[in-house]
């Protein structure tokens, strides 16, 4: 169906006519194209790495080159200006000569952890008006000088001291609906490229304030996405602060759908069709389906503050799934998605563990009172496969050992494991009229862990990887053990485990030094982030809380300028819920799954199959890149995602389902942006900082102003304020930009 066709709102037009010129105008950014210049030569007025001066006569009359990286020092001559920092974010202080340490406490600002670096300003000229912020950008000062804001010829000119922030707030408005920046008066100086290692600085703090880009990037590897509110606290930690802070809160929980009566009172398959059970509409969904948990899920998402335990969870359930298209019953759904998000930042010996032992896990897989005479190899064969090694033999950076896939294992190994593996039936609980099957089991339940029966265990001694063996003479609690053993032993294990958390929170194609970084840091249980000293871990082999610190805060993941390779198309369940809290929304859930969730082909806790709902290795196609969430990225779903934008925006969201309990729908709520409707500049450089961490780059920003400013109160004088916001979002949530992550 033609997108046009599905939105009854008369300003759609313009905006889908404004999208295909923005999308066009981002394409190369999305997919790393567009300027990369090296240090020193500047380019366009408007490019981000590398200002100009600007207000002169000549358009390029100097280039900041960089001198220093953080904690190096770089001699000087004359009395530049310098700056001190990364991305957008910098302090400014005018130097005298001698040896210049590289550090916040030098510039009397703030750090970009491993990233930030010092520039000096070397103009051309004897004179220069130097760029130091565009509008809506902060820089800072460790001295008093003039600044002058505005653009051509109209300017306000300040004498500043300390934080600044480029905006009319705080100099007024010296050109109305026109875009503006910051510039500082410079003189001719010079510097020695003279770089010493030695110039450390150990008496500075830790910064407390991070670049509102870092930061941008950060709340989308670890979290289901910002307000401006949450954003701005966001803001006052560094990463490793907030990662540390995010690690302490308590879990959230699923609560919704009821309870275990299906596996005490009367047998499952008739459940729904007798009284009390057959008298309510919803019978299925309320106490077999995945839907409950669902509604949970997307509140929790939107609403609950511990994000980064929600987001590992999230990323562990796609590794170790157990899928409701398999498997039923909503209390037991529960449990194991309550145990994801309890051992979240436990261990990955742990998650395995209350895997295996998991009464749904032991449905899905097919291990529950599993034959010990020939017992079904489909448990044992996804723990290798899938949760713990995968099928080729690793090095410790990821890559293939010997330069191609030596198996890690055959099936006679997987036979051993199943073999292995048998002796559990379910928890105490159930009842059937029928009795429980087999001998000695227990009948169907599935609340707590399965438990162990001796007399359905294999009694032989079973070889194992690792150069583990399981002696004929165990319990099946020792068997269990003796497997966890061989898996955490194996040198795959590491590696396997750790490039996948990097895909599902940073990247899909992580660099082999990055995946050895993380993998170190899981083998030895503990990582140090390296600018601010903070420590996380227990020293224990797969310590989730080492690894999950080492994926977000290792200088890849902090690179606030990535290469072209960096970065992940932004699944499914992560934009919708990035753009609900970006736009100050609610949601029950219930719209994102049937509906929205289908049509993304991602519906939460409802994945294909074991494989998750795209694999770890799936292609690009026509590039030698992986892009896993390609495996239900179409055009179908591109045309889709701006779907979801007109069903928020134009058609106002969903009401509340009176049926679901405290039913709240889906709706957005713009008022907050109305404020700033009109000066399009302004508008739509703040939606794009809450989207992106920082303006749009310049040929995407002013065509995404003209397509707001095709609002005015003569063309649409009832609602130009509220279509003016509608289209700055439609424009900047449905581009590139934001679609993918970088």
């Amino acid at each position: 169906m033609n997108l046009e066709s599905r939105v009854p709102h008369p300003s759609t037009p313009i905006r889908w006519g404004a999208a295909l010129a923005l999308a066009a105008g981002l394409l190369l950014s999305a997919c790393g194209g567009g300027n990369d210049a090296a240090d020193g030569a500047a380019t366009a007025d408007d490019a981000r790495e590398f200002p100009q001066a600007v207000g002169s006569s000549s358009p390029s009359n100097g280039n900041w080159v960089r001198v220093a990286l953080l904690g190096q020092g770089v001699k000087i001559t004359g009395t530049p200006l310098m700056r001190f920092g990364a991305g957008v974010d910098w302090s400014y202080k005018l130097m005298t000569a001698g040896t210049v340490p590289c550090t916040a406490a030098t510039f009397a600002g703030f750090a970009t952890a491993a990233s930030a670096q010092c520039d000096v300003w070397v103009p051309t000229s004897t004179d220069a008006w130097v760029r130091v912020a565009f509008e809506g950008e902060a820089f800072t000062f460790a001295n008093s000088n003039r600044v002058r804001f505005g653009r051509d010829s109209r300017w306000v000119l300040k004498t500043m001291t300390g934080p600044v922030a480029c905006s009319t707030a705080t100099f007024g408005d010296p050109a109305p609906g026109q875009s503006k920046r910051c510039i500082i008066y410079s003189t001719a100086g010079s510097a020695a490229l003279d770089v010493s290692t030695s110039v450390v600085d150990t008496s500075a703090p830790p910064p407390t304030t991070s670049t509102a880009l870092d930061m941008r990037r950060l709340a989308d590897q670890a979290t289901f996405g910002v307000s401006e509110t949450s954003f701005a606290q966001m803001r006052t930690q560094t990463p490793a602060a907030w990662t540390k802070a995010q690690m302490a809160l308590s879990a959230s929980r699923y609560t919704s759908g009821k309870g275990d009566e299906i596996d005490r009172n009367v047998q499952p398959f008739f459940f729904c069709d007798v009284a009390p059970y057959n008298s309510t509409p919803n019978c299925w969904r309320d106490w077999f389906s995945s839907e409950p948990l669902m509604w949970d899920f997307y509140r929790n998402a939107v609403n609950q503050p511990d994000q980064l335990r929600q987001r590992v969870a999230f990323a562990v359930g796609q590794i170790v799934v157990v899928s409701a298209v398999e498997a039923d019953g909503t209390y037991g759904l529960r449990e194991y998605h309550n145990m994801l998000l309890d051992n979240a930042f436990t261990n990955w010996r742990q998650v395995l563990k209350k895997a295996t032992l998991s009464p749904m896990m032991g449905d899905y897989l097919n291990h529950v009172n599993n034959n010990k005479l020939a017992p079904n190899e489909n448990f044992a064969r996804e723990l290798l496969q899938l949760f713990s090694l995968g099928t080729c033999e690793l090095n410790g950076d990821g890559t293939l050992k010997g330069g191609r896939c030596t198996p890690t294992y055959d099936n006679q190994v997987v036979r051993e494991y199943a073999f292995a593996l048998t002796g559990w039936t379910y928890p105490a609980g159930g009842s059937a009229s029928w009795g429980c099957w087999p001998q000695y089991a227990n009948c169907a339940y599935h609340k707590g862990d399965m438990v162990a029966v001796p007399q359905l265990q294999d009694n032989k001694a079973r070889t194992l990887l690792s150069g583990v063996s399981v002696p004929a003479t165990r319990t099946p609690s020792q068997a269990l053990d003796l497997v966890l053993d061989s898996l955490m032993a194996h040198p795959n294990m590491a590696p396997f485990v750790s490039r996948q958390l990097i895909q599902q929170l940073v990247t899909s194609n992580p660099s082999a030094a990055y995946v050895q970084r993380v993998a170190q840091a899981f083998t030895a249980g503990r990582y140090t982030d390296a600018a601010s000293s903070t420590s996380f871990g227990a020293g224990v082999r797969g310590d989730l809380a080492a690894t999950v610190a080492a994926v977000l805060l290792d200088a890849d993941a902090r690179n606030p300028r990535p290469g072209t390779d960096a970065g992940k198309v932004r699944p499914p369940v992560l934009a919708m819920t990035g753009i609900i809290k970006a736009l100050n929304g609610r949601t029950d859930g219930a719209a994102l799954g049937w509906w929205w969730g289908e049509t993304f082909r991602q519906h939460t806790f409802r994945a294909p199959s074991v494989f998750n709902y795209y694999p770890p290795s799936y292609p690009l196609p026509g590039t030698a890149l992986l892009a896993p969430e390609f495996g239900i990225h179409n055009a179908n779903a591109a045309l889709a995602r701006l779907n979801f934008l007109t069903y928020l925006l134009d058609w106002g969201g969903t009401a509340p389902d009176t049926s679901i309990p405290g039913a709240v729908g889906t709706k957005v709520d713009v008022s907050a942006f109305l404020a700033d409707a009109a000066d399009a500049a302004k508008l739509v450089d703040r939606m794009a900082t809450i989207a992106l961490g920082e303006p749009l780059p310049a040929a995407a920003r002013t065509q995404a102003i003209a397509g707001v400013q095709a609002f005015s109160s003569s063309t649409d004088p009832s609602n130009w304020q509220r279509n003016r916001v509608y289209t700055a979002a439609y424009l900047i949530f449905g581009s590139p930009l934001y679609q993918v992550q970088r």
